[in-house]
């Protein structure tokens, strides 16, 4: 136990770094040589002088050093390695916490050749002897030499170079260019060593079985006394021969490759072992892992099922996605003799790693919305996997800080090393969003997105988690309605589910800008939403006619602000005196306004008539009409009694081709005979009518309508007005403000221009002092104006047609 175990696996030494002390933290290895200085480790230095450090389940961190590696100390059949290993919290190594371990294990005993296949670098070590000849060595290879003799003859004792054989020459380095080069190199008593970095300049790729092989050939001099010596120091190494198939990988390894056996010519097996983790498994181990070790004739094959015990899973994304891949770190020692080496030992470690596999992952809605509480739990994860922020409404905050937006976050450990995380948040919270679904009952929908980082890779990937929760929690709008003399009132009481809902009257928004336009009344403060209808408008409904009155109804319906679908409906119906629909004047005209029934949708109201059918409506709407005409016309009846004279009349409507009438209103004035009426009266010398000018601010309007009607004015958007010459133009002036009945609006001059300049020249009278100008070929016409819904005071507005005209000049028209 503690921070770092040490481990003897035959000619290599292995120290764990234990997660627990070392994750989350920098570190700088250096290997402590026997004068005690510190050499700091680099890739390009680990695999020139025999060290590895890798990663082995999830965060562990694994250390390896050769029996030869460079600052090995050697004593009989030991070797002793010190490591240095300086921990910091920042990259910059500043407070770092320094570790020193110190371990020895036994080496040997060593076969002739040793070959060794470590994860970053290819390492030879062959006994040194001393032949009875010089020709004896390597008669394979004389001419190596020629390239060797003189430069050793001339060299020191120790001084020894290689030569390395490559397609196109041989190439021979002194050691120190060696070294410069990446090569480690070494002598023992006994051992002559080689070690190559696999990306090293030499090295060839060469193919046996189909399987790819980095290989070095080479040979190495030494002087030892009065002799030179040469070995051969080829060395190679598996690169691929791994496939998957049924769940399972197959990893082959052929044997007696060229480069291994040159110069020999009959070759026997003496052992094949394989192991996970440097440890040898024995047949009864891998039978009950069903791992199978096959050795042919020319290939030894390993089988392990993905999953199986002695790998373990790690997290990896691929675009984006979460998944994993099975890792097992698999090595195999092959033992044979040769009539060249005797007994060869070549061993391979191979760490295996499996494509890219998505995982789904589980999102659980765990919600208790009784306590208010929206709880979801996301997993399972691996144990290299790490929440690290949260994407809440857009804004991304680290866990530590979304408490500070209701976010609880913490993690569940399950007994296998997996985990979950859990996520807590209040339901009110403000990112919880709150959705009307039917009846009572709203949904409640939390939307964050989770980001995570894999150790020690630093890769990345994010979840989104999207739960929804039906909650019997809505409050809807409720309405009441009541009507006065000329309207229709409904007041909503909002709810807490109608914030984004719309008021429409059938397909009709009503917006402020639109009531305005129409006289209606729309105020909203929040919590209730007011709305006032004239008796008299479009957007009523009239359902029937009694002597009791004349039944009318506002419809409203609360829409969704996004799709627009029906959420609410609310209605108001009265019944209103008739007397809002006739006048009798003393005069004898009478003002009559009909009504379109809802029974009757093809009604036109500008197809109604009196019971003489040429008296038209003088105003028309979608659903009245407007009637004005003197007792004494339209096929007007009339009655006596004692006191009374009575006139009646019908409003009818015809459908085409057909005389009997599909709608009848009946209406009746009656005036009496006989009056008599008491007048006092002061005779009294008044003082003649007399008119004081008088300032103020006047706020006044000018209009061109599309007909004589007046009850369709051009609309900003479609100036400018294209007509022809001699078509009627039908213009309005209205006084806007103030309101006030006792005033009077009289045009005095009116005058065309060729541009938007009412200075500009030519320019052409329509009216002069209040009249038609006599000098006109169409003269000006005016219109008499009537009390109608949108007319309140008729004195206030005038209407003169004007035919259209152009100016010319001579015959030349003249444009702006």
């Amino acid at each position: 136990t503690g921070p770092m175990i040490s481990e003897c696996l035959g000619n290599l030494l292995r120290i764990t770094l234990s997660a627990e002390y070392f994750e989350d933290k920098y570190l700088s290895f250096s290997v402590i040589d026997q004068s005690g200085i510190a050499w700091e480790l680099d890739e390009a230095m680990a695999s020139q002088c025999g060290y590895t450090v890798t990663y082995s389940n999830w965060r562990n961190i694994e250390f390896r050093a050769s029996a030869l590696s460079c600052h090995s100390r050697l004593e009989k059949d030991m070797f002793t390695v010190t490591i240095q290993i300086k921990a910091s919290h920042t990259p910059d190594m500043k407070n770092t916490a320094t570790h020193l371990k110190s371990a020895s294990c036994r080496y040997g005993p060593w076969s002739p050749r040793e070959l060794v296949c470590e994860s970053n670098y290819m390492e030879v070590s062959v006994r040194r002897e001393v032949p009875q000849t010089v020709k004896d060595f390597i008669q394979d290879e004389p001419d190596d030499w020629t390239l060797a003799f003189p430069e050793a003859k001339a060299g020191e004792a120790s001084v020894w170079q290689i030569v390395f054989h490559q397609p196109e020459e041989k190439k021979a380095l002194l050691v120190s260019d060696a070294w410069s080069a990446g090569y480690g190199l070494n002598t023992t008593d006994t051992r002559v060593l080689l070690r190559i970095p696999y990306t090293a300049v030499q090295i060839q790729l060469v193919k046996a079985q189909g399987i790819t092989f980095s290989a070095v050939r080479s040979s190495t001099f030494y002087k030892q006394r009065w002799m030179i010596l040469m070995v051969d120091t080829a060395v190679a190494c598996p690169v691929d021969g791994v496939d998957y198939a049924n769940k399972t990988i197959i990893w082959t390894v052929p044997k007696y490759i060229q480069p291994l056996s040159a110069g020999a010519t009959s070759f026997k097996d003496v052992l094949v072992e394989a192991g996970v983790d440097l440890h040898k498994l024995s047949a009864k181990e891998m039978a009950s892992r069903k791992y199978v070790l096959s050795n042919d004739l020319n290939a030894i094959t390993m089988k392990i099922p993905i999953g199986a015990e002695g790998g373990y899973y790690k997290t990896s994304v691929s675009s984006g996605q979460h998944g994993t891949k099975y890792t097992i770190n698999l090595f195999l020692e092959h033992q044979w003799e040769d009539n060249k080496w005797g007994l060869t030992k070549h061993t391979i470690i191979k760490e295996i790693e499996t494509p890219f596999e998505q995982v789904e992952l589980a999102i659980i809605n765990n919600s208790n919305l009784s306590a208010r509480l929206m709880n979801v739990t996301v997993g399972t994860f691996l144990p290299d996997v790490e929440l690290v922020n949260l994407t809440i409404d857009g804004a991304t905050v680290a866990v530590p800080e979304a408490v500070q937006h209701g976010y609880l976050t913490y993690e569940i450990r399950y007994a296998n090393g997996s985990k979950a995380y859990v996520i807590k948040v209040p339901s009110d919270a403000p990112s919880i969003k709150k959705e009307y679904m039917r009846a009572d009952v709203r949904a409640h929908t939390l939307n964050v997105t989770l980001a995570f980082i894999i150790h020690p890779t630093s890769e990345t990937f994010t979840v989104p988690v999207i739960t929804v929760s039906t909650v019997k929690d809505a409050v809807l709008p409720s309405a009441r309605g009541f009507c006065d003399g000329r309207n229709l009132h409904l007041i909503i009481t909002r709810g807490n589910v109608d914030q984004n809902w719309l008021p429409f009257i059938s397909d009709w928004h009503l917006t402020p800008e639109a009531a305005q336009k129409y006289n209606y009344s729309l105020r909203d403060n929040g919590t209730h939403l007011a709305i006032s209808v004239p008796f008299l408008s479009s957007h009523v409904n009239y359902e029937d006619f009694h002597t009791s009155g004349i039944k009318a109804s506002l419809h409203l319906t609360l829409k969704d602000g996004i799709t627009l679908a029906n959420r609410r409906n609310f209605s108001i119906s009265c019944r209103f005196s008739p007397s809002e629909l006739i006048q009798c004047l003393p005069n004898g005209t009478v003002v009559i306004t009909t009504v379109k029934l809802v029974g009757i949708a093809d009604l036109d109201t500008s197809l109604l008539v009196l019971r003489d059918r040429q008296c038209k409506p003088s105003l028309v709407t979608e659903k009245t009409a407007t009637f004005k005409f003197n007792v004494n016309t339209c096929g007007t009846s009339r009655k006596f009694n004692s006191t009374t004279m009575i006139y009646e009349n019908d409003v009818l409507y015809f459908r085409p081709g057909n005389d009997t009438p599909v709608y009848q209103l009946k209406f009746v004035c009656s005036y009496a005979i006989k009056q008599t009426v008491d007048i006092r009266y002061e005779s009294k010398k008044n003082p003649p009518p007399s008119i004081k000018p008088g300032f103020g601010s006047l706020a006044l309007s000018l209009k061109l309508f599309k007909e004589k009607s007046y009850s369709d004015p051009y609309q900003e958007s479609e100036y400018p007005v294209v007509k022809y010459l001699r078509e009627s133009l039908y213009f309005e002036v209205e006084l806007l403000q103030p309101e006030d009945a006792r005033l009077e609006l009289n045009l005095d001059d009116c005058w065309a221009t060729n541009s938007r300049s009412q200075d500009s020249l030519p320019q052409w009278p329509i009216l002069i002092n209040g009249c038609e100008n006599s000098e006109d070929s169409y003269r000006t016409v005016f219109h008499e104006v009537n009390y109608s819904i949108r007319v309140k005071f008729p004195q206030h507005l005038k209407r003169f047609e004007v035919r259209m005209f152009t100016f010319v000049q001579g015959t030349t028209l003249l444009q702006e």
